[in-house]
């Protein structure tokens, strides 16, 4: 693939596209899971934070979901700084008045290193480009909108909540035109939307955005899932990412399309070779899956997680790859040539964008390096698929998942111990919580009958 231009830094913007001057600046930067943390600046003020940064205490880097510190008392609390990337300042169309940027993170003077996903990343990328390629990643994102309901299950009901809906566009969809605002808007602050529809389950939607240049691609990815949950805010409603949110549906993934460029051309690409790819997106590919195990604890974050991953769920259950085959871990798609790719199917919608690419960019590095080559590819239904073929099953669990990065030392010296320590610690502490908590389930399942 090949990416698009990208347009040179312009100065701070003033003013937003309908001429409403800007008043507030939203310093932006991805936590351990992927959420939007940040503060917001009144320009007058925002000089100031561009010369000295923003302080935040480095715990949040450590804190799990339900707002406990698991990581930072040890070392006091310290602060981390926020420096605004100037390059990535856009007006917010769907919020008049608004700026926004992201922010690169570092640690106060005389601090330790702080897990930071983006500037992870950033290390991941220049690994790749000191080797002489650029990679380039499309990201495919599903999500689902629901409405806060006290009378349903969990509080929450599907938006639209009719089957068989998946490729209709137009009102019976989006009656009330959130996801088409959503495109818009996200258009209209340079994120390349390519195209939405809604998806397979009910109330669930796919937006895709145009490839580009991976740290660029995780940026217009974590800007798409902040922004889908304030637009559904907005309207009253809940943008959510969470893996499999009903019992009765399947559940939200986010598939990586990624390439490699050398001297402005598609490395993958060989029209002389078997299938039109090179060696070394057969090395790429067998890399991603040597370190499959370990790619789920980034790929797939959360304990539901796991709950979608079983057959017939297009998310795979086994390490595997084939050619355009929906069920497999690596798909290669038809496309040759400038588009020439593997899609990597396994993620969940909740995966941090930034941890998740690293670590997928790692891995195929990896086999890269090492000259990997890659099983036969499964034909077919590799739910079903011959035993010899199918590959070893993935992690079932996410406890599972954390052992197996825990044990992969290339994915660690990659990510580096800073965001592989505070991961394992942090995932660690929620499977705890999770295992003591007493579920609906087990009440109905119990509480009448024993």
């Amino acid at each position: 693939m090949q990416p698009d231009s990208r347009p040179a830094c312009g100065e701070l913007i003033t003013q937003g596209p309908t001429g409403t001057p800007v008043t507030s600046i939203r310093v932006l930067y991805p936590d351990l899971h992927g959420v939007a943390r940040g503060k917001e600046v009144p320009i007058a003020h925002f000089d100031d934070v561009i010369d000295k940064g923003l302080c935040f205490c480095a715990a949040v880097m450590g804190t799990d979901l339900r707002h406990t510190p698991v990581v930072g008392g040890d070392e006091g609390y310290p602060d981390l700084i926020a420096h605004p990337d100037m390059s990535t300042m856009t007006t917010l169309p769907w919020e008049p008045g608004v700026a926004s940027c992201l922010a690169n993170l570092e640690p106060a003077a005389g601090g330790a290193p702080v897990p930071d996903p983006r500037g992870t990343l950033r290390r991941a990328v220049e690994d790749l480009r000191a080797s002489g390629v650029d990679p380039i990643v499309g990201p495919e994102l599903e999500f689902f909108l629901v409405q806060r309901d006290p009378a349903a299950a969990h509080g929450i009901r599907r938006h639209v909540d009719e089957a068989s809906m998946v490729y209709t566009v137009g009102p019976q969809a989006d009656p009330d035109g959130v996801v088409r605002r959503i495109t818009e808007g996200l258009e209209q602050v340079g994120l390349e939307v390519l195209a939405f529809n809604h998806e397979f389950m009910n109330s669930q939607y796919e937006i895709n955005v145009r490839h580009t240049d991976a740290l660029r691609a995780a940026d217009r990815t974590f800007r798409l899932k902040a922004a889908v949950k304030d637009i559904a805010a907005q309207h009253g409603l809940l943008g959510t990412f969470m893996g499999k949110p009903f019992n009765d549906q399947g559940g939200s993934g986010t598939h990586l399309h990624v390439s490699l460029n050398r001297d402005q051309r598609n490395a993958f690409d060989a029209p002389e070779e078997e299938h039109g790819v090179g060696a070394e997106l057969r090395a790429f590919t067998a890399g991603v899956l040597a370190h499959a195990a370990g790619l789920m604890a980034l790929l797939n974050p959360t304990i539901n997680a796991y709950r979608r991953i079983q057959p017939d769920s297009l998310a795979p259950t086994h390490v595997n790859w084939g050619w355009d085959n929906r069920t497999t871990f690596v798909r290669i798609p038809p496309e040759r040539g400038s588009a020439t790719r593997i899609e990597i199917r396994a993620a969940d919608g909740a995966a941090n964008p930034y941890l998740a690419i690293a670590a997928v960019l790692a891995a195929g590095a990896h086999g890269m390096r090492e000259g990997l080559t890659p099983p036969r590819p499964v034909h077919g239904d590799a739910y079903r698929a011959d035993r010899e073929l199918i590959g070893p099953a993935l992690p079932a669990s996410l406890d599972d998942a954390l052992e197996a990065l825990e044990g992969d030392t290339v994915l660690g010296r990659a990510l580096g111990p800073q965001i592989v320590k505070t991961f394992l610690a942090v995932k660690r502490s929620e499977i705890e919580r999770h295992r003591t908590w007493v579920s609906d389930w087990e009440i109905a399942e119990y509480l009448h009958h024993l």
